[in-house]
């Protein structure tokens, strides 16, 4: 048997990691600024997250959620206590589309309606409901276009008061930052707006914080800067620091009963291990406020290297657009050993572990630099 077809691959094999420290099977070392997705939070292999993972795989790995699992407790209990949604109800799951499935069903069930709005550029999945309120249509299939979809522009509050008033959208579906639309962060204002339209017209305001989560932009979540609570939230990547772990955080108000929501292989064990090794390592070495400090730093240093107007960046959630993107990302890659993402075209897109020293920062500084000034 031969793998399906469905990834464009670099020819590297890693083989191992250390903090931000990447081996291929040739011995040739990377930096990763990119985290596989903005998944790795605490840095490849940590010590803590190691110790813990261990620990519980000598234990018991895996049950179902048929028993109970007093971890499941401690990680919300922690995650409640780190993000400030301590009032909030938690449903753990394996992966971000599968936290915006339940997000979506959720907020369904709970107003009895079916149509969503969302916005233009968004990525909030490949699973059929997430697929459908992603905008784009090369990933969609004839199926994922049978749900009740209305897309808008960002920061459009009069197109998302026009599509509420009707009175038959369950859910308003945004994302804390555009990653793959490239770092685009919604206004103040509009997500102000929106908070306010939807307790008028009851349709419930979902946070897809899955990228934008966890620390990443320097508050643990993204509209945390914005000053607004949502009813739902959703998160994953960074929360199990590459182990398949996501969750939907549910206001008190939406009410749980059995059966409403499942699975299998969410918040197991071993899973939970991960999730609380990380939410540790964020509060006892203050990665929320390295993520401000060094990202901080990157956004001035780039700024000055690129222009203003090139940057878009909250922390360690950075977009920079250059006309030969492709060409600089390439050649940090094979010149200079850095892992790097894109968005479209023209957005080098950065998302380093939140354990980046000032050090490390000042160096990818200097080798882009060195790039750039070729040009």
């Amino acid at each position: 048997m031969q793998l399906f077809n469905t990834y464009t691959k670099y020819d590297i094999n890693l083989l191992s990691g250390e903090g931000i420290t990447l081996a291929d099977a040739k011995g040739k070392e990377y930096k990763d600024f990119y985290g596989g997705h903005g998944v790795i939070s605490i840095g490849h292999s940590h010590p803590h997250y190691l110790f813990r993972i261990e620990n519980q795989i000598r234990c018991l790995g895996f049950y179902s959620n048929v028993v109970e699992n007093k971890l499941q407790d401690q990680l919300a209990e922690k995650l409640g206590e780190l993000s400030g949604y301590t009032n909030y109800n938690l449903f753990l799951c394996n992966s971000g589309a599968e936290a915006n499935e339940n997000a979506l069903k959720l907020a369904s069930f709970h107003t009895g309606k079916s149509k969503v709005i969302a916005i233009k550029g968004a990525f909030h999945g490949r699973t059929g409901g997430a697929l459908a309120v992603t905008d784009n249509a090369k990933l969609a299939s004839s199926y994922n276009a049978q749900h009740e979809v209305v897309f808008i522009d960002m920061n459009d509050s009069e197109a998302l008061k026009t599509e509420l008033v009707k009175g038959d959208v369950a859910a308003f579906i945004v994302e804390g930052i555009q990653g793959v639309n490239g770092v685009v962060i919604p206004e103040k204002k509009f997500l102000k707006e929106a908070e306010s339209l939807c307790q008028k017209y009851e349709a419930l305001l979902i946070l897809d914080e899955i990228q934008s989560g966890y620390g990443r932009t320097g508050m643990f979540f993204a509209h945390q800067h914005l000053d607004i609570k949502a009813d739902i939230i959703t998160t994953a990547k960074g929360m199990g620091n590459g182990f398949p772990l996501a969750g939907v955080l549910i206001h008190p108000k939406i009410e749980g009963k059995s059966g409403l929501l499942g699975t299998t292989f969410g918040g197991n064990h071993l899973a939970c291990a991960a999730g609380i090794a990380v939410l540790e390592v964020m509060k006892e070495e203050k990665l929320i406020e390295n993520a401000a400090k060094v990202g901080q730093y990157l956004e001035n240093e780039l700024k000055k290297l690129v222009g203003e107007k090139a940057i878009r960046a909250k922390g360690l959630m950075i977009g920079v657009d250059l006309e030969n993107m492709a060409e600089i990302k390439s050649a940090l890659l094979f010149e200079k050993g850095y892992f790097t993402g894109a968005s479209g075209e023209k957005t080098l897109r950065l998302l380093p572990p939140l354990t980046l020293s000032m050090k490390e920062a000042e160096t990818f500084i200097s080798e882009f630099s060195s790039l750039i000034k070729k040009q």
